[in-house]
């Protein structure tokens, strides 16, 4: 289940560029850091591609952990994405917020967990079903 907590339609025109080093940090052994600032980096340029069609939500639930998506993670959904097959989307059931991986198959369309406690989802007919977006970032705090 996600949240709606806020929509980007006005984040083109906010901008806030922090430093970016040009040394990289190991994820092995320490390496020397120099303080040498590469470039000032605006996260919107790098996180939203299409700011009218983006929106923010936030995680409810686990079923989602196995691709990195935990509970209270703040997920970037971009509305002009095609939600095609192993997608992860934002999708309404019957008037209810899922994340889940998008997968079709011999013309049915399943969601998908990432979680081996929590069962595939199939779409029948009865079902209200659409899709708000395809997940293109996850803002996780460690």
């Amino acid at each position: 289940m996600a949240k709606i907590i806020q929509f980007a339609e006005y984040r083109s025109k906010l901008t806030l560029k922090l430093p970016l080093y040009s040394t990289r940090v190991a994820a092995g052994f320490p390496s020397p850091a120099d303080d040498y600032i590469e470039a000032r980096l605006d996260l919107n340029e790098h996180l939203i591609k299409h700011p009218a069609a983006t929106f923010f939500v936030r995680v409810e639930g686990n079923s989602m952990i196995g691709a990195g998506i935990h509970e209270n993670d703040i997920l970037i959904v971009d509305r002009s994405i095609k939600p095609t097959d192993g997608k992860v989307v934002i999708a309404v059931i019957n008037g209810e917020l899922t994340v889940k991986r998008l997968k079709l198959a011999q013309n049915k369309v399943f969601l998908l967990p990432e979680n081996d406690l929590f069962a595939a989802i199939e779409i029948n007919e009865e079902m209200e079903f659409n899709i708000w977006g395809v997940v293109t970032n996850v803002i996780h705090s460690v």
